[in-house]
């Protein structure tokens, strides 16, 4: 390195003055030491000139002479790896260029040379600026004797020598100060005025010594008997002379309170400690209290609490952890007679409140407003003033744990401790018995601050708290004191001597609060003790029947009265957080709740249209107006009651038999419009409300009716088709496109939660698609059939011009064909009415590119590799290990797509599983071996047929019906944990035949009563059934011929089969009048259980009938076997009008009360997701699983549940529930849940693995699952 002269130095010396002479400002307007050095290292970013300075520069030009060359070899060197392969980009190379360099020798040395010669430099600088201060400071000596004695006034200030010293660090700003003071002015004023001044112009340390000087002054001038401080019987006049600057001082005090918080943290703590206890020490100033108490003097906090009513103060020193530690630990160790007197104020207020009377209540609120105008407080008022500040701060106190950690605090001339739950009783009562009307200035003013409202809020704030709302509000004596004056009135009597319809509301929104949290919901339906036999005892009863009580107009109290419609609301409200949930549902359904609610909608929709019309110039419009107003609004109330309901499935149906689903879907669509939250209490969107009501064929009428479909589909179409195409992209991916733009992303799952089949086939059955011959730009989908002719069946050349994207939007289409397509009653619907694969095969043999006469390739493209994958899914059928679908994305390789197209059938053989094939030899065995279908050693297979040999001994024992069944189901468990493989093939049908009609044989078994059958083969045969039945048959065989269950004439066989099953079933269906298509006629689906059932008998049709026969009569049969219960004559005839199946409104009813209970964040992803567990679990039970399981697992699924009983249906449900816990909670966040569940098979899912989870399902839920499951026939579920 060159050698560093004195004039180098000097040169260096000047560019560093230049540098630090720019940026002054901004260095000294920081705050610290550490802001300063953050400044400076981001000097860069900040200042426009940077490089404009000429140590910059220097700094610049030395880098480059030293380390030019070298990074310049560098560059060179990872340019050369790029061309030969290495894949980089600009930012690799930038930070592998850096790295090197960095670690070069030259790095090193030119760091270490420039680190001595700053060292040097910065050195002399600090010497030359050491001796210029130091002669600045002798001649600041001399300046400073001369002028001190002008700036000192006597008793001007409490200040110590730490103000003394900070005084010459600001001496500009406070001589600026008192310059300003007016020399006219009394000096306490002209104090006043210094300490204001100081607070706004100088830094902390110095306002903190100005702080601490007026704390303590005030605490002297308190304790001070020469001082006259008003008695609380005297009062407080404000416009007095000495009460004002008394206030103006306090006020001072308290707004630098406020301020501090925003800033104190930025230095030394101890600085906070100082004004945090000097305000304390003032606050718990008390004087001698032997006088009685009308002759109190008054103590600090009432004047604090006069200039800070709701004690904000406290507030935000509590908000952040740094001051709240601090806070605490010295309540806790010197001022806990802060809180203490806090209390005993509220307690006194409450005594107060209790023994005053209505008269003296009303005249003390006139002699209020009337002494508010002169400017004076009473003593009562003052107490008030002092019970709000109190109140405020105790509410803000019981926040945080710590501050919980304080109780419980003897008061003095009270027995015992006043605990956590004393409090927040006492919060209660004051709820109850305190004045109705605020004693305040204003209508605005007094509802802020009324008693009762202030508590609402505070205790509002501790239920949003779940840690302190667990330790404070949930528990019995809180809710029993809640609900007292409830008990009262249902008894007849006033609830408390001045309890008021406000009151009721208020206790209301508290209880409402409580319920909206899983903890509160839970002790509200149950107790604190869930074993509690006294169940109809516990909150969510007592509510109940108050509210319905009040529906029913069945109390008197309050008849007539105008807040009458505001308390039935508000106690509704609770009503509606607890039977939105399922546990909440199952507890309140006795009290036909939905019923009330619509029968006073009813009511009040009648009213609404008797209303007569104003006419302009009468006196009564605004009176008539308001009543209208009025009634619309509780008309609204009681629909967002009503449409609630719809949250579950059995919800759902209660909602649909009260014949007001049409009116809860538009209110629920004008809200979704206006962009409303759903309600204040939730969370989340609409989207499992609409998966709800979607999820039924009433429910999908509704949904059109209301317009929210028309809706959905047009936004769909306006991001797709005329959404931005601007969007930056920085990673672009391999063909094919991302097939849902982001900004389409929502409208598909909405799509996608719409289109159940129930709903599907409401909307789409025998309507045929448009197929115009030209389609106009503007042209709007506002259907589900626009969108299956707009962007799903493509056939013409007027559709594709008709679209401005359309690549996206046809793969858009073919997104939502394969989604909707995995529910197989829509695929068959769809293939019936529109024949959607032989439009797809015949695009695809559009899309080929003929190379010679006879070599023909694909083109692919986005469009043939989405069409291919939906090919395959729509045509295979098969579980995870049977069948394989093809990728939608391409591979990097020299063959991208190796998977083969088609243009026609079969489909090419590798797309079939080799282990399934393989696997079909095995079920050859079956009339051979009956015991085994698997190829076994002869030890293995003795084991094998000794087991069987032991559940089959079992069904022959029948002498004790009880103990025999019992004996069967504990062997069939053992044989599905230890060998589970066995339960298949003739095996199988052998147990379910005999297991089945020694059931039948016991009548406590039987659930349905026995039906007279008589019709034969010839009966039937003429017989029609409907396409989707038949193309249902088509894909059975073809499944069934797969799995080498099924031969030649197995189409003729389940025909026939089908068609008794449909005539044996019409014997036992109601005539219903209805205008749901799913109504009109046959079961509109396909029969999967009977197909499954007829593939398990291996193609047998006599066996598959007789065991329908039987099995029919068992109350399984009601939820393995859907077309069982269509249009039944067993159900109640509301049920039936509903079209709702007990599948749906009982099975996953209870699947989503156990996911809830048993696996809380995959329930909690569900809602994340705006997507119901009741329809993906409707969709696998209806077809038995099929594509989603393989066939041995679909064969233990219905073993099980014929063994073991329906409710293990739930339980198996809830078992794929937590096989898929980890996947579900990361397609959540993907936010593609509804889609993976819909389109993915449950890899990795065996029944048999999950029987000791299902065990202890059982024994915790059979009880309540099983009556439940039974009560399906009664009117009333």
């Amino acid at each position: 390195m060159a050698s560093f002269s004195s004039e180098d130095q000097a040169v260096l010396q000047a560019m560093l003055r230049q540098l630090f002479q720019s940026v002054k400002e901004k260095i000294t307007g920081a705050p610290s030491l550490e802001c300063a050095e953050e400044i400076l290292l981001h000097l860069e970013e900040t200042d426009e000139n940077f490089h404009n300075y000429e140590f910059v520069k220097y700094l610049r030009q030395h880098i480059g002479n030293t380390l030019g060359s070298m990074i310049e070899e560098e560059m060179e060197k990872c340019t050369s790896d790029q061309n030969q392969g290495e894949e980089c980009g600009y930012d690799t190379v930038v930070q592998q260029v850096t790295k090197r360099t960095q670690e070069s020798k030259e790095y090193k040395e030119m760091m270490h040379y420039l680190k001595n010669i700053m060292i040097a430099v910065v050195e002399s600088m600090i010497n030359k600026f050491e001796e210029d201060e130091t002669r600045n400071q002798e001649r600041q000596k001399k300046i400073q004797k001369e002028k001190s004695r002008s700036y000192r006034t006597d008793n001007c200030s409490d200040s110590d020598s730490s103000f003394n010293q900070s005084y010459k660090f600001c001496q500009g700003k406070l001589q600026l100060i008192l310059d300003q003071l007016d020399p006219g002015q009394p000096k306490e004023d002209r104090i006043l005025k210094f300490c204001a001044q100081t607070f706004s112009l100088s830094p902390l340390h110095m306002t903190k010594e100005v702080y601490t000087s007026l704390a303590k002054y005030l605490e002297s001038y308190f304790l001070s008997r020469e001082n006259h401080i008003p008695t609380l019987s005297a009062g407080v006049d404000i416009t007095n002379p000495n009460m004002t600057r008394l206030l103006k001082k306090v006020r001072l005090l308290n707004e630098y309170q406020k301020e501090a918080p925003s800033f104190w943290i930025r230095h030394p703590e101890k600085y906070m400690e100082e004004i945090v206890e000097s305000t304390l020490s003032l606050l718990t100033v008390k004087h001698d209290q032997s006088h009685v108490v009308s002759q109190k003097i008054l103590d600090p906090i009432y004047f604090f609490a006069l200039v800070d009513t709701k004690a904000v103060w406290f507030k935000k020193w509590m908000h952040a952890h740094y001051s709240r530690t601090t806070v605490l630990r010295l309540l806790e160790k010197k001022y806990k007679s802060l809180i203490t007197t806090a209390i005993q104020q509220c307690v006194q207020y409450f005594e107060l409140c209790k023994t005053r009377k209505a008269e003296e209540t009303l005249g003390h609120s006139k002699h209020c407003r009337k002494k508010q105008k002169t400017f004076y407080y009473l003593g009562q008022e003052l107490q008030y003033i002092y019970f709000i500040h109190s109140l405020c701060l105790l509410g803000r106190l019981l926040i945080y744990k710590q501050g919980r950690k304080l109780f419980p605090i003897k008061l003095k001339n009270k027995k015992g401790l006043v605990s956590l739950v004393d409090l927040i009783v006492l919060f209660i009562q004051l709820i109850y018995y305190s004045p109705s009307c605020p004693k305040m200035t204003s209508a605005t003013h007094a509802e802020n601050y009324s008693p009762a409202s202030m508590v609402t809020e505070v205790l509002w704030i501790l239920c949003d708290q779940k840690e302190c709302a667990v330790e404070c509000l949930y528990n019995n004596i809180v809710i029993e004191t809640l609900l007292q004056p409830i008990h009262n009135l249902m008894k007849g009597t006033e609830a408390s001597p001045n309890c008021s319809e406000t009151a009721l509301i208020h206790i209301a929104g508290i209880l409402a609060r409580i319920a909206s949290v899983e903890e509160g919901l839970i002790l509200l339906l149950y107790g604190a003790n869930m074993n509690s036999s006294q169940e109809s005892s516990t909150g969510a009863h007592i509510i109940a029947q108050f509210s319905k009580k009040l529906l029913d107009e069945d109390i008197s109290i309050f008849s007539g009265s105008q807040m009458l419609p505001v308390v039935k609301g508000a106690f509704i409200s609770v009503c509606r957080q607890i039977y939105s949930t399922c546990e909440g549902l199952q507890v309140l359904i006795t009290y036909n709740l939905h019923e009330s609610i619509a029968k006073a909608w009813k009511k009040t929709s009648l009213l609404s249209e008797r209303i007569p019309t104003p006419v302009e110039g009468s006196d009564s419009v605004s009176s008539v107006s308001q009543e209208s107003q009025n009634i619309m609004a509780w008309g609204d109330n009681l629909l967002d009651d009503l449409l609630h309901f719809a949250a579950t499935p059995k919800g759902l149906l209660l909602l649909q038999r009260t014949g007001a689903i049409n009116e809860c879907m538009t209110f629920m669509f004008n809200r979704y419009a206006k962009k409303l939250q759903v309600n204040r209490h939730k969370k989340f969107g609409y989207g499992v409300l609409v998966t709800q009501v979607a999820s039924t064929a009433a429910g999908g009428v509704a949904l059109k009716k209301s317009g929210f479909i028309n809706e959905l589909i047009t936004e769909l179409w306006s991001n797709l088709e005329y959404g931005r195409d601007d969007v930056r992209v920085t990673h672009p991916r391999t063909t094919p496109v991302d097939p849902i733009d982001r900004s389409c992303q929502k409208s598909f799952l909405a799509l996608v939660n719409l289109l159940s089949y129930p709903a599907i086939y409401e909307l789409i059955r025998n309507q045929d698609l448009p197929n115009k011959t030209e389609y106009s730009l503007r042209e709007v989908p506002t259907c589900v059939i626009d969108i299956i002719d707009r962007l799903i069946i493509l056939n013409s050349e007027a559709k594709i011009r008709s679209l401005f994207n359309y690549e996206q939007s046809h793969i858009f289409g073919l997104r939502l064909l394969s989604v909707i397509c995995c529910d197989l009653d829509t695929l068959l619907l769809l293939e019936a009415q529109y024949q959607v694969s032989e439009m797809l095969l015949n695009a695809q043999e559009e899309n080929i590119l003929e190379t010679s006469e006879s070599n023909r390739d694909f083109i692919i493209d986005g469009l043939s590799v989405e069409r291919n994958h939906v090919l395959v899914r729509i045509n295979l059928v098969g579980g995870p290990l049977e069948r394989i679908l093809p990728p939608r994305i391409l591979e990097k390789s020299d063959n991208p797509y190796p998977w083969p197209m088609f243009s026609s059938y079969p489909l090419p053989n590798c797309y079939l599983s080799d282990i399934t094939r393989n696997a079909g030899i095995k079920q050859e065995m079956g009339p051979k071996n009956k015991n085994t279908i698997f190829c076994v050693s002869g030890a293995m297979q003795r084991s094998v047929n000794n087991d069987l040999g032991k559940l089959l001994l079992c069904l022959k024992i029948s002498d004790k019906q009880t103990e025999w069944i019992v004996n069967c189901r504990r062997q069939f468990c053992k044989m599905m944990k230890a060998k589970p493989d066995i339960i298949s093939g003739e095996a199988l049908v052998e147990l379910l035949e005999k297991f089945v009609l020694h059931l039948t044989e016991s009548p406590s078994e039987c659930y349905f009563p026995s039906v007279e059958y008589t019709a034969t083969d010839a009966n039937v045969k003429n017989e029609s059934l409907s396409s989707v039945q038949q193309l249902g048959i088509k894909m059975t065989v073809r499944y069934g011929k797969f799995l080498n269950l099924l031969k030649d004439g197995a189409e003729n066989d389940l025909t026939l089969v089908l068609k008794h099953c449909e005539r044996f079933l019409k014997q036992q269906q109601t005539s219903v009048k209805s205008s749901l298509l799913y109504l009109q006629g046959n079961y509109t689906g396909h029969d999967w259980f009977v197909s499954s059932l007829f593939m398990i008998m291996l193609g047998d049709k006599e066996k598959t009938f007789q065991f329908l026969r039987q099995f029919s009569r068992l109350l399984t049969s009601a939820f393995l076997w859907l077309p069982r219960l269509h249009i039944s004559s067993y159900l109640p005839i509301d049920t039936v009008d509903s079209g709702i199946h007990p599948v749906y409104f009982c099975s996953t009813h209870h699947i989503e009360m156990l996911l809830k209970a048993e696996l809380p964040l995959v329930f909690s992803a569900f809602h994340m997701s705006g997507f119901a567990p009741s329809q993906i679990c409707l969709q696998w039970i209806t077809q038995c699983f099929w594509n989603y399981l393989d066939w041995i697992e679909i064969c233990h699924y219905i073993a099980t549940c014929v063994f073991l009983g329906p409710d293990y249906q739930v339980y198996i449900c809830i078992a794929i529930f937590k096989h898929l816990q980890q996947d579900i909670l990361q397609h959540t966040q993907t936010q593609d849940l509804q889609v993976f569940l819909k389109e993915e098979a449950l890899h990795g899912f065996r029944v048999s693995e999950y029987f000791e989870y299902m065990e202890i399902l059982e024994q915790n839920y059979r009880t309540v699952l099983l009556r439940d499951m039974r009560n399906i026939r009664l009117q009333s579920t």
